[in-house]
């Protein structure tokens, strides 16, 4: 459990500890907008496209053995993103850390689901959402610090000693499993088909803001719309292609007939809303703190760490209120709680410190109770033979909205904030060419920019400005993120009464 629990730890963590850190990267390697959320979505992305194949490849070859594989490939992620010295060389170096996760995250759960039984099964369970959950807060009090007193670059140098611990308590402690059932080979055909048609949504959403939605300023045909058409298409094919494989008995990439299970089918529709209303929530709030509330990276950490704070604290409850409540119950208020801060959160931007604290503590308690139960909850009727496969696409649909938050609920916060910028300088009477040349440059940066134009008399005036478009901006972004969050909580209502787990003979 241990050795799960830190590498699980060093993935959730390294998902958010750029968050924080965001503005200084930004500042340092000359990132535009694009570029920024690239550099979140990316590794979420691969995450998603390749769950399913290394979850797979786990069942088949051995989930320790896929496990220390990703570890393998997230250091090195780890060590390049670190050493980079560009955009294009952070965001590759990022894409490896995804393909790294991706090869982590469904070794853990399928370990957890073969391993643990009855009480203790709820046990790891709990302790699995709790690291989630903790290390997603954690992350951002790390990042900051480091890119406040130390450098950015550690954020992802630190995951490097860890790793080395978790392989060592991995080759000692963590017993080798795998199912000897299922057939053998890979459906290529079907992960490319996947991969390909997720890329090409989330590559749409996020270069929206760039290319525009339909035509670029230049007038020519912006890719956006081919891009995501393309990728909707792709993503039809590989449901009709995994259908016929299965009715011909043919090796999938994963066994859709999952989704007829209504536990699974509605907990993961559950998931995916909820991840995209949570990142696309943490991608925007550290952007806005930074950028228009004068918090350094590490203020922002500190901030955060009440999320960190009201995570564990319920976490050691769960357990205590399941057994009265059941799962699904505990999941439901864990939600409830969720949009009711993110919502608070709307209504008191700026707000006072002790306001924000006590609102992100308040959704961290509701990550505690959510997030350990829903994954539960969604692998609960699965049978155990299949729980590497389940697990790999629950976790790919978690990921899945993970990207699309950043892409969309990013996309909001851009736009929103460009058009804000505009509208506001041109009621300044400033030169046409001035206002132009601030909103590029506030555009480019996601608001990172303003402190420094906040630092001159000339440009003063328009950066508070900017400023106040940024905060408008992050209402409207937390405000859809708290109403995603909403929908999440009305998809639970859908899934069926969980049987709770007897206990093991």
């Amino acid at each position: 459990m241990a050795a799960i629990a830190l590498g699980v730890s060093l993935v959730i963590m390294d998902a958010t500890i750029v968050n924080v850190a965001l503005p200084v990267v930004i500042d340092d390697l000359s990132l535009n907008a694009t570029q920024a959320q690239w550099m979140n979505a990316v590794y979420a992305l691969v995450f998603a496209a390749l769950m399913l194949t290394f979850g797979r490849l786990a069942d088949l070859y051995g989930r320790k053995l896929l496990f220390l594989l990703g570890m393998g490939l997230f250091g090195i992620g780890s060590l390049v993103a670190g050493s980079a010295t560009g955009p294009a060389m952070l965001i590759g170096a990022r894409l490896v850390q995804g393909i790294g996760a991706a090869a982590i995250l469904p070794s853990t759960l399928s370990t957890l689901n073969a391993l643990f039984f009855g009480r203790e099964r709820g046990i790891a369970f709990a302790i699995y959402g709790s690291t989630i959950g903790g290390m997603a807060a954690v992350g951002p009090l790390v990042g900051g610090w480091l890119a406040t007193d130390v450098s950015w670059r550690w954020a992802f140098w630190l995951n490097l000693p860890f790793l080395v611990l978790a392989v060592i308590l991995t080759l000692t402690a963590m017993p080798e499993t795998r199912d000897t059932t299922i057939q053998r080979g890979l459906d290529l055909v079907g992960t490319a088909l996947a991969s390909a048609g997720l890329a090409g949504i989330v590559f749409g959403l996020i270069e929206a803001s760039e290319y525009g939605w339909w035509k670029q300023d230049s007038g020519s045909i912006s890719p956006v719309p081919i891009a995501l058409v393309g990728g909707t298409l792709l993503v039809g094919v590989f449901v009709w292609w995994e259908r016929r494989r299965e009715q011909r008995n043919q090796v999938v990439l994963t066994h859709l007939g999952l989704f007829g299970i209504r536990s699974f089918r509605y907990g993961a529709i559950a998931a995916l809303i909820v991840a995209l209303g949570e990142f696309g929530m943490l991608f925007a709030l550290p952007l806005v703190l930074q950028g228009a509330m004068s918090y350094s990276a590490l203020g922002t950490g500190w901030l955060i760490l009440s999320l960190a704070a009201g995570t564990f604290v319920m976490s050691g409850a769960v357990p205590q209120i399941t057994n009265k409540i059941g799962q699904t119950a505990v999941v439901r208020i864990g939600l409830g709680l969720e949009a009711v801060a993110i919502l608070g959160l709307a209504a008191v931007l700026p707000g006072k410190p002790w306001q924000l604290a006590l609102l992100l503590f308040v959704y961290g308690a509701g990550v505690g109770m959510a997030t350990a139960q829903l994954t539960s909850v969604i692998l609960s009727q699965v049978p155990v033979a299949r729980s590497g496969e389940a697990s790999g696409l629950q976790t790919t649909v978690r990921q899945l909205g993970s990207a699309l938050g950043v892409a969309l609920l990013g996309g909001l916060l851009i736009t929103s904030l460009t058009t804000g910028t505009e509208d506001g300088l041109a009621k300044t009477g400033m030169p046409a060419s001035v206002q132009s040349r601030i909103v590029d440059v506030v555009h480019g940066s996601v608001g990172a920019a303003i402190p420094s134009l906040e630092k001159s008399p000339q440009t003063a005036p328009a950066a508070k400005v900017a400023s106040d478009a940024l905060i408008s901006a992050a209402r409207a972004t937390t405000g859809v993120a708290g109403g995603v969050l909403m929908l999440g909580l009305l998809a639970t209502f859908m899934i069926p009464k969980v049987p709770e787990p007897a206990e093991a003979t």
